[in-house]
């Protein structure tokens, strides 16, 4: 029985099939693209977001608004890249259209890719400065991160209305003993919250139980109250540290959303732009290639 089976082409294929030079330059394109979408974000406050209460933007306006805003930069600025790779691209001649279909989703999708790269590495800290709304230095960052152990020991030193305290804070005593007392007061809470509870969200039993001793010896309460208040900044911080972890979480779920809707649109738009780069000018009209 003789075979059905026939060549594709008899035009042999000597292009390449991948044009760097086309990827490149959508890869850029796309890249400066979500470089200015993010800044426009900065300015309309979806990249303000603060871990502090009352401040910033909301949790759930961070989660739905600012997640929603992050999958429009990527689709927007991969299609432009996308169609740029597709359009750019030199014309293959003597290949089956669904060969050139799936080059040009290719190129697209391998723009996407180089954007992303792109993005990640060379425009990394350009965008962080656009979306913190600050260029923080290295000393900057670090007083930043210990900023909510300053912020809890404060609620914990703080002094009871109408009673008599041993200078907490270490400025309100005329003695010079009871300021550098409090000083140091500070100073052994804040690494004793650093080592303990950054760690693992709780104190050891006498840590927690001489914190409360230091507490009570410079805010004059009772043994008792000062445990309470103790267990209270606990409590508290373990609820701001399980929200910042859930909204993590839900920033990475929108990250994802927004890579993969990005390399749909530039693969797509991709495919687009390949089909009018083979298309045929009547006049004016453009009539692309039938995919």
């Amino acid at each position: 029985m003789e075979s059905d089976l026939r060549p594709a082409s008899v035009i042999p294929d000597t292009q390449s099939a991948v044009s760097w030079a086309a990827i490149a330059a959508g890869a850029v394109a796309a890249a400066a693209l979500t470089l200015v979408l993010v800044a426009f974000g900065a300015g309309l406050g979806f990249s303000a977001v603060s871990p502090w209460s009352n401040t910033g933007v909301s949790t759930t306006t961070f989660e739905v608004g600012t997640g929603i805003y992050l999958v429009i930069i990527a689709v927007m600025s991969s299609a432009v890249g996308g169609y740029l790779a597709g359009r750019l691209r030199p014309k293959w001649v003597g290949i089956h259209s669904n060969e050139v279909y799936f080059r040009d989703t290719a190129h697209g999708l391998l723009a996407w890719a180089f954007a992303t790269l792109i993005s990640a590495t060379a425009l990394a800290s350009t965008t962080a400065y656009l979306a913190n709304g600050a260029l923080a230095g290295a000393a900057a960052a670090q007083t930043a991160q210990s900023k909510p152990a300053d912020i809890y020991i404060d609620k914990l030193l703080r002094p009871v209305p109408g009673q008599a305290t041993s200078g907490a804070n270490g400025a309100g005593s005329a003695s010079g003993d009871n300021a550098g007392a409090g000083l140091q007061a500070r100073g052994e809470l804040r690494r004793l919250w650093l080592a303990d509870f950054g760690g693992q969200r709780e104190f050891s039993g006498n840590d927690k139980t001489y914190i409360a001793q230091v507490v009570a010896a410079r805010t004059g309460m009772s043994q008792a109250d000062a445990m309470k208040r103790v267990d209270e900044v606990v409590t508290e911080a373990k609820v701001a540290a399980d929200n910042a972890r859930r909204g993590a979480a839900h920033l990475s779920f929108w990250f994802t959303a927004a890579f993969l809707f990005g390399a749909f649109a530039a693969s797509l738009a991709a495919a687009e732009g390949g089909a009018l780069r083979d298309g045929t000018w009547n006049d004016r009209v453009l009539t692309p290639r039938a995919i």
